[in-house]
């Protein structure tokens, strides 16, 4: 097996594998980096002239997944793309809503490159967008190879799989992003049991050790807690998140807590994709029983949009929960001009239930300390740091402990590691070395080929 990492900048980014199966050609992903802007945010496709591609496999809908999906399309346009159901159902969504992204980032920034591609060429793609079940085999033959593959669930959010291929004799796996524990809305993973040929693994967690004696069941209740206390003193509460599966997740919480009565009431405020997202994850839940959401969580909690007349700095003028996002408070959204509301006062909560980058605005709000002075530059808010700031543990990843004990089991020849930060990668390479001592251990140089 031949393969390439072609998100150039390596780490957690513009996630995307070329691999080559004898003469089968396929890749895994087509990404955007989030910490960068124009074409340099997209995987470097140089590696792929030349190559008749035969099919693009998608593991889940986040854009370090799909961002770029339509330049590797047009580059291939006769390649067909497959994913599980769910994702089928959401991708188009994602992607029209990243074009409005760029489309304003290139009028608020002046980014030439921007949009990297266009609504209407979304809409041209959509055709050769086709849907698979889970656990349902597909073979798919090339000029001379075949392979079969098997998306298996990944938890982390609806519709992520994993992707089992054989090629002859060779049985390797890939896990994508995902996640083993039930979540409130999404079961764990149920990846496939036995030995592979070779394993890609993702390794988001390998520098993180997850605190002893934390659950998620307690981290529900701890929120809940800690939203009553932050409304009984008279303080609203933001909770940035992302759009896609955790809104809908923090949604069903509330929504269990005040159907037991365990929830103050106030007004709860959402912002306009997790909104519309809640409409694809209804017709998903009963579509294909895969998700545990419906619409009525939304009405029943009598939601509200977040309101379009907060003026940074000021005061809200509705006092309430907010779940909005970006989840990492990215500028010129919705969680950053309501933490620009919120942060000067003491009765005031953030809650984070999600990965921030220390970069982000969310990650240097997390690591401020109380009475520190913050500015958040977009909107020209300088203010005291007195809001109760907290993090909660939601992830959406497994454990490295976790994702170590996949890998041990399946006693892999070849065990590629992607989707992780340097120190992430070498606790794996480190473990993985010690306990599979004769397996082959490969923390891929970006752009380099590697014979697996």
């Amino acid at each position: 097996m031949k393969l390439i990492d072609l998100n150039a900048n390596g780490g957690i980014g513009a996630n995307s594998l070329y691999v080559q199966l004898g003469d089968f050609h396929l890749v895994i992903d087509s990404g955007l980096h989030p910490k960068k802007v124009g074409r340099v945010a997209a995987p470097n496709l140089r590696p792929l002239q030349g190559v008749k591609l035969d099919l693009i496999l998608i593991t889940h809908c986040h854009l370090d997944h799909i961002g770029s999906l339509p330049l590797l399309m047009r580059a291939f346009p006769n390649t067909p793309v497959v994913m599980t159901q769910p994702s089928h159902m959401l991708i188009e969504r994602m992607l029209h809503n990243s074009a409005n992204v760029m489309l304003r980032e290139k009028e608020d920034k002046d980014i030439p490159d921007y949009p990297l591609f266009t609504h209407e060429e979304i809409d041209r793609c959509a055709p050769r967008m086709y849907p698979l079940a889970f656990n349902s085999p597909k073979k798919f033959a090339g000029a001379r190879d075949e392979i079969e593959f098997t998306f298996h669930p990944a938890g982390h959010i609806p519709g992520a799989a994993g992707v089992e291929i054989h090629h002859k004799h060779r049985r390797i796996f890939f896990t994508g992003d995902v996640h083993f524990q039930v979540q409130r809305i999404l079961p764990g993973a149920k990846f496939p049991t036995g030995k592979f040929d070779t394993l890609v693994t993702e390794t988001t967690h390998g520098a993180t050790e997850k605190p002893p004696g934390i659950t998620r069941s307690k981290e529900m209740i701890r929120l809940v807690e800690t939203i009553n206390a932050t409304l009984q003193r008279g303080g609203s509460v933001l909770i940035p998140v992302f759009a896609l599966g955790r809104m809908q997740e923090i949604m069903a919480i509330l929504h269990d807590a005040r159907k037991f009565n365990r929830l103050a009431e106030c007004p709860i405020f959402v912002s306009g994709l997790g909104m519309d997202l809640a409409d694809y994850f209804d017709q998903i839940t009963k579509k294909t029983g895969l998700v545990h959401f419906t619409r009525s969580i939304l009405k029943e909690l009598k939601v509200r949009k977040s309101p379009r007349d907060l003026k940074p700095g000021k005061e809200p003028p509705l006092q309430g929960i907010y779940v909005v996002s970006a989840g990492m408070v990215a500028e010129n959204t919705p969680s950053y001009t309501i933490a620009s509301c919120l942060l000067g006062s003491a009765k005031h909560s953030i809650l984070f239930v999600g990965y921030c980058d220390p970069d982000t605005p969310g990650g240097q709000l997390l690591a401020a300390n109380n009475g520190d002075q913050f500015l958040f530059d977009a909107v020209n808010v300088k203010t005291r740091v007195r809001a109760n700031i907290e993090r909660f543990e939601f992830s959406g990843h497994a454990t490295r402990d976790e994702l170590l004990d996949f890998a041990v089991k399946t006693q892999a020849r070849s065990i590629v590691l992607t989707h992780g930060d340097p120190p992430a990668r070498a606790w794996f390479l480190e473990q993985l070395q010690a306990k599979l001592p004769h397996a082959k251990v490969l923390d891929p140089v970006p752009l380099q080929t590697y014979q697996v």
